[in-house]
């Protein structure tokens, strides 16, 4: 891909994404950025708003899921801050939340129109691999500390240490899609898992 299409999804990202503004650590700001850029870029998309929220559900992007879990999590856990006295990462928070599906940006090329792709990686670009282990290899390639990257693997529960971060990124996540099967489908997500999932 050429230094334009680059620089496009790093702008694309940043636009896509408020949140990450809210990160306070610069460091962890630019490996969130430069995570979403590796995907957009491996996987061929040439709009970051292309990415469906799920292989059936096109209604609803998966930027506008990201953004919906990141904003849950971070009020449930200031609830968590201010109600009950614990002290959640926010920035932990926020990093995981916006990488919890990056891994989607190659697990989902082949169920997308091609005119939205230019030439994806077949090295990444595969819906072999759950985007909760792509997302995690992608957090760690660009440096993400543990604690964000053990709170990305969300639905297949791959990391045993359960932390409040992951716990909340966890719940967030389902949060969001009960929200999103609902609206779109008129189910739960549990129904959704149990009749469409590929990793179940």
């Amino acid at each position: 891909m050429t230094d334009e299409h680059t620089r496009d999804h790093r702008s694309q990202v940043k636009d896509a994404f408020p949140e990450i503004a809210d990160i306070e650590a610069e460091t962890l700001r630019e490996q969130v950025i430069e995570a979403w850029c590796l995907g957009l870029e491996r996987g061929g998309w040439i709009d970051i708003e292309d990415i469906p929220y799920a292989w059936n559900i096109h209604e609803v992007t998966n930027v506008e899921h990201v953004r919906g879990v990141t904003r849950i999590a971070v009020l449930s856990a200031q609830e968590q801050r201010d109600f009950h006295g614990a002290d959640p990462d926010f920035d932990v928070i926020r990093a995981a939340c916006l990488l919890h599906d990056v891994g989607k940006c190659y697990e989902y090329v082949d169920f997308v129109d091609d005119d939205v792709l230019s030439t994806p990686d077949p090295e990444y670009a595969t819906a072999e691999v759950p985007h909760s282990l792509s997302g995690y290899a992608l957090a760690h390639e660009v440096g993400c500390p543990l604690a964000v990257r053990r709170a990305i693997p969300h639905f297949i529960g791959e990391i045993p240490t359960r932390t409040l971060e992951a716990e909340l990124v966890k719940s967030a996540n389902s949060a969001s899609s009960n929200a999103i099967t609902q609206a779109t489908m008129g189910i739960s997500l549990q129904e959704w898992v149990e009749k469409y999932s590929q990793t179940s």
